[in-house]
């Protein structure tokens, strides 16, 4: 059976904020498999790590992230909305995080957050970063917007490419594929055996986002899906553990 692979959903995002070098040193200790990013890009096409559009959930800051050059998106304190002690935390960017990342034996996704803003050639410039640092053997690139894996599979067909979605529709896995995807991501709600034979059939993996919960932790598990994404990862790893000593 497959041995579903652990990636930690914006890092060890319980532990640490989301998205910042804290929550992925945790991550890296926790035992995951891989790490999940999100990238946006600022208004001097620096690519960053981020998931909203706008700055003011996670930041002490307001307005977007398309608005800011890095330099001055950097200033911005990105960690005391989750806790005093992380005071010192910043966005940092993809080139910061991938060479911290590349001596890790661990594998990554990079989400392109395309389905809101569409950033001019965030495909390529992402897809430059990690040819650069020597990546993409082990990167999957995943969006919730078709346009960008198609973009990105236009680039380089051999690249892992991922479909997102949380939206059920028949031959799920065949209008990935027909998009350029060679893998799907799924909300958990949305697992079941079907959807499960259906990507085997394809010979598409699927991993299923963002579970938490134990419970889905073993279903997951059992139905051999190649990949979930947490923010427990540390807890993954344990119920992984069981599962496979059973």
């Amino acid at each position: 059976m497959t041995r579903t692979m652990i990636y930690a959903h914006r890092g060890a995002s319980k532990l640490a904020p989301e998205n910042t070098m804290p929550a992925y040193d945790l991550a890296s200790e926790s035992g995951a498999d891989g790490l999940e990013i999100d990238v946006q890009l600022t208004k001097d096409n620096i690519p960053v790590l981020i998931h909203d559009e706008n700055v003011r959930r996670t930041t002490n800051g307001t307005g977007f992230v398309q608005d800011y050059t890095y330099d001055q998106l950097r200033l911005l304190d990105a960690g005391s909305w989750f806790s005093s002690k992380f005071s010192d935390c910043s966005i940092v960017t993809l080139d910061y995080f991938l060479r911290w990342f590349k001596n890790r034996s661990m594998q990554l996704n990079v989400e392109l957050k395309t389905n809101v803003i569409h950033y001019n050639n965030i495909e390529a410039i992402v897809y430059d970063q990690l040819n650069y640092h020597q990546m993409l053997d082990r990167t999957v690139i995943s969006s919730f917007n078709v346009a960008s894996v198609e973009k990105i599979t236009a680039i380089d067909s051999n690249v892992q490419t991922a479909f997102l979605t949380s939206i059920k529709r028949k031959h799920l896995p065949k209008y990935a594929y027909d998009h350029g995807a060679s893998s799907l991501h799924v909300k958990y709600r949305m697992l079941d055996k079907a959807l499960v034979k259906q990507c085997h059939h394809h010979r598409m993996p699927l991993r299923i986002y963002t579970v938490n919960r134990p419970s889905w932790m073993t279903k997951c598990f059992k139905l051999g899906c190649d990949g979930i994404f947490t923010d427990v990862p540390h807890e993954a790893v344990e119920q992984r553990d069981l599962f496979e000593s059973k």
